[in-house]
């Protein structure tokens, strides 16, 4: 698209992003927790462990609660798990939104 208005809406449009979480956060319930987290802010998505022992996935909706999602990956996370870090890429505004739930993948 070309032209964009001038108006910031920050909070207010919808955001994709992709994360993947690093540490001790497989078969730790850490896909069960966060599914939970993003149906409780009414995010869409999905979530998978990886060969490589992180767990991935991606995140939608409004900006305010993606980054309430972000956060909880970030510093929280199920009860047993340990984060190491979190990575956050590709982030982008979308006009609707791709997912009709958040999925936990196999």
């Amino acid at each position: 698209g070309g032209g964009g208005s001038a108006a910031m809406e920050e909070g207010e449009g919808l955001v994709s992003v992709d994360y993947e979480v690093h540490g001790k956060v497989q078969g730790v319930f850490f896909r069960k927790y966060t599914q939970g987290e993003a149906k409780r802010l009414g995010l869409v998505g999905w979530v998978q462990n990886t060969s490589h022992g992180t767990v991935q996935g991606q995140i939608q909706g409004p900006t305010a609660r993606v980054r309430e999602l972000q956060e909880w990956l970030r510093k929280i996370g199920s009860p047993q798990s340990r984060i190491s870090r979190a990575e956050f890429n590709n982030e982008k505004k979308i006009e609707a939104l791709e997912h009709k739930e958040f999925q936990i993948l196999k």
